[in-house]
């Protein structure tokens, strides 16, 4: 291709994205669709102390958004504010989310208001910062360089940037050969739905029984979890784990539990071997709630969630028992398929999800004070909208965010213009840089295209700390129902 060739398709690039473009989308995505989950996933309060001469009282949460970049001067005027005046006021850019709430007593709706719960600190260049799609001479008018790209948040007049973050990949049950402990091979799954992240651990020891270990659930046959999830019928399992040849290592798992008949039987076996000891009818709900709660709660944590979980569980076997007879591949941890990338959006998503919760918690533990003095209070009161935003600046300005990790957001470096954008683009690993894992420093085929393959520093740090390939893109998280349209257009049949 000739040079001119090459000119033209660069310039055609750069005028529809930049070199941050995927990060700016991802902090969209998580204004226009993380923030709703939230608020879905919170959708109702239950206060657990009420006023007297009411039987049932409730809060709703409605409709969230956030609005565009604005600040308070000390007379109470508002107005909107750009990044230029920020840096230098040393302020943080940053604008109001605002909520719907509306209490529900009796379940007749009495009370209903649109209120601030917080600010939101904006990245440059994304959708909700007054940058957005400016030209080169409205951008020099603000103050701005037309040069930068943008994907970045200012706190307190700083510059910060949110590191992207490298993760293994959840929901997919990944097979690997183990060196220790009593199974040969070993299968690992994070099971991850809104702030659950689940381990789950599928092994198979000397005896030859399947075993299944996760939160609460310590080695518990992986044949009685599927009994207990409602697939009791010996013939039906071993269908589901294969129709067209009898596994004989099936068959040991389902003569050993032969006497299990029903899901009752199964729970309690659970139950028991997990220690619950309560009456009989207790120990079942218990262990029921578990199961529907904690055991892959990404497929959903509804009882009629139950059976698609055991399929599922049945998939999984056949899988381990596939890659220990050596016809299908270990997986390959490393492989980029593996692996996903979390970027300013789904960091900030999980920021705001913990501390949501600690202003619900805020908010129910003011009514339920009040209550107590014998007064029934307005939710207009309860809420205090500094906690929310208090909590998310410092955790932005410090760079220590939930999970226990440091070094998320970091001051950006200006040394020079690429090394601004390298910073940009860093990608971390959440292993210890103390530790060896040579494979996982290692360079990858699958890093062609995506990473830097020259990039990283020496020393402790190397190969856990990489860049993205200066013209990579990320694709943003497609919608379940949008993938099993398309599966469906294919010839795929759901269960029934």
């Amino acid at each position: 291709m000739s040079n001119i060739a090459h000119k033209v398709l660069i310039q055609k690039y750069f005028q529809k994205s930049n070199f941050v473009s995927s990060d700016i989308d991802s902090f969209n995505t998580f204004i226009e669709v993380d923030l709703n989950d939230i608020i879905e996933e919170n959708k109702e309060i239950e206060p657990t102390i009420i006023p007297q001469n009411v039987d049932e009282f409730k809060i709703r949460m409605d409709k969230i958004w956030v609005t565009k970049p604005e600040i308070i001067e000390a007379d109470g005027s508002k107005r909107p504010i750009f990044p230029a005046e920020a840096r230098l006021r040393k302020i943080t850019y940053s604008a109001p989310i605002f909520i719907e709430v509306s209490a529900h007593i009796n379940g007749v709706q009495r009370e209903s208001f649109t209120t601030q719960i917080g600010n939101l600190p904006i990245m440059l260049k994304s959708k909700y910062c007054h940058l957005h799609s400016l030209s080169n001479e409205e951008l020099i008018a603000k103050g701005e360089d037309p040069t930068d790209p943008g994907g970045y948040f200012i706190i307190n007049g700083s510059e910060k940037v949110l590191i992207t973050m490298e993760d293994l990949v959840p929901n997919k049950m990944l097979i690997t050969k183990t060196s220790t402990g009593p199974s040969a091979f070993s299968g690992t799954l994070f099971s991850e739905k809104g702030s659950f992240k689940i381990p789950h651990t599928l092994e198979r020891m000397k005896d030859g029984i399947f075993y299944l270990t996760l939160t609460r659930i310590k080695r518990v046959p992986l044949v009685v979890i599927i009994k207990a999830l409602g697939m009791v019928k010996d013939e039906e399992i071993m269908k589901v784990v294969s129709k067209k040849e009898p596994f004989n290592e099936v068959l040991i798992n389902l003569y050993e539990f032969v006497e299990i008949k029903n899901e009752d039987d199964a729970v309690d076996y659970i139950a028991k071997k997990i220690g619950i000891t309560q009456s009989k009818e207790i120990r079942v709900e218990r262990t029921r709630e578990l199961l529907d709660k904690y055991l892959l709660p990404h497929i959903g944590i509804n009882p009629e969630d139950r059976l698609a979980k055991a399929y599922n569980l049945c998939k999984h076997m056949k899988k381990f028992l596939l890659v220990e007879s050596g016809r299908l591949p270990i997986d390959d941890r490393d492989h980029y398929m593996n692996k996903r990338l979390k970027m300013s959006g789904d960091l900030l998503a999980s920021l705001v999800r913990v501390n949501f919760k600690v202003l619900i918690s805020d908010m129910l533990y003011n009514f339920q004070r009040i209550v107590k003095r014998g007064k029934f209070p307005s939710i207009k009161v309860i809420i205090r909208d500094k906690l929310l935003t208090s909590r998310i600046y410092s955790a932005m300005a410090t760079g220590s965010w939930v999970g226990g990790r440091k070094g998320i957001s970091q001051r950006i470096q200006r040394l020079n213009y690429l090394d601004f954008l390298s910073h940009l683009q860093r990608v971390v690993s959440p292993l210890s840089s103390s530790q060896e894992n040579f494979e996982a420093r290692e360079l990858h085929p699958t890093h062609l295209g995506r990473l830097c393959p020259i990039e990283t520093p020496e020393g402790t740090n190397i190969g856990l700390r990489k860049n993205l390939a200066l013209l990579c893109t990320i694709s943003q998280e497609t919608p379940d129902e949008d993938i099993i349209k398309s599966l469906r257009n294919f010839g795929l049949k759901t269960l029934p």
